[in-house]
């Protein structure tokens, strides 16, 4: 009986260290996910990529969103600026590229026409890894007299695993200058003195030279200043016509500029632009 007890006693400590270790790795773990939850809130993944309405352009008239939807989830970005997407329009069989986009990447949306077109809506979108908590859509001028297609600009508002509030804008500027340099205007207008960080991405159908940008640069900063990679065409690229901007007087810091190359999905390469404090 004496022997019984023992065992039992012994069995009964054995039990309890495991379950003070099991606690110990429990917590570890849960340090662990804390910590690296920490680390990720740290840095910010932003993608800006003009679709062509996800017709590879080797493939006339084929529509692939899976193939674009896999450029996007290779990356794992946390904000996408998207141009150039079909709402229900004809030559895209009808589909909502945006909600599509949004259900094969596993992330919020905001679509953001610019033009009626072929039965259905043509324009700018955003994706986020975030809960959306505000959109906001602003149609952008053009010069009265000449010909133009309306451009619009995308915002959405969300909060940052750190809890800071960031604005994140897209839009894709008309290919005339005349147009270009009251569209810039305009934006600066709408986001130069918002309060919080903003992030504005997309075509801007402009080089880094033109006098349009000079005007967005006096309230934004371009991720890329000095030798920057072309973001088209996909093949042979040689024009930077794609860009991430970020609003002066931000702590946040580049930490990554990468155009994904080899990709041909579209005419133009996705740029990828990483951000951290």
């Amino acid at each position: 009986m004496k022997t019984t007890l023992k065992h039992l006693i012994v069995v009964l400590i054995l039990c309890g260290y495991n379950i003070l270790a099991m606690a110990g790795v429990n917590k570890l773990q849960d340090s662990l996910k804390t910590s690296s939850s920490i680390h990720e809130a740290k840095s910010l993944k932003i993608m800006t990529y003009n679709i062509h309405h996800a017709n590879p352009p080797a493939r006339e008239g084929v529509i692939d969103l899976q193939a674009i939807a896999d450029v996007i989830k290779s990356q794992s970005p946390d904000l996408v600026a998207l141009q150039e997407l079909d709402v229900l329009t004809s030559r895209s069989g009808n589909i909502d590229q945006v909600k599509k986009l949004a259900e094969l990447t596993g992330m919020y949306s905001f679509f953001s026409k610019g033009i009626d077109y072929d039965g259905g809506e043509y324009g700018v979108a955003i994706l986020s890894k975030f809960k959306i908590n505000k959109t906001e859509r602003f149609p952008l001028p053009f010069k009265e007299g000449l010909s133009a297609e309306q451009r619009s600009l995308a915002v959405i508002s969300v909060i940052l695993p750190n809890g800071s509030k960031l604005d994140f804008a897209c839009t894709h500027l008309d290919l005339k200058d005349e147009h270009r340099l009251l569209q810039v205007a305009e934006i600066n207008k709408i986001l130069g003195n918002r309060k919080n960080d903003v992030i504005l991405a997309g075509d801007l159908n402009l080089t880094s030279s033109n006098p349009a940008m000079a005007i967005l640069e006096r309230h934004f900063t371009r991720s890329c200043e000095q030798n920057c990679t072309p973001t088209i065409p996909d093949i042979n690229p040689d024009k930077e016509i794609d860009f991430v901007l970020l609003k002066k007087g931000s702590k946040l810091k580049v930490t990554s500029h990468q155009v994904v190359n080899d990709i041909h999905a579209s005419d133009h390469l996705p740029l990828v632009v990483t951000y951290s404090k």
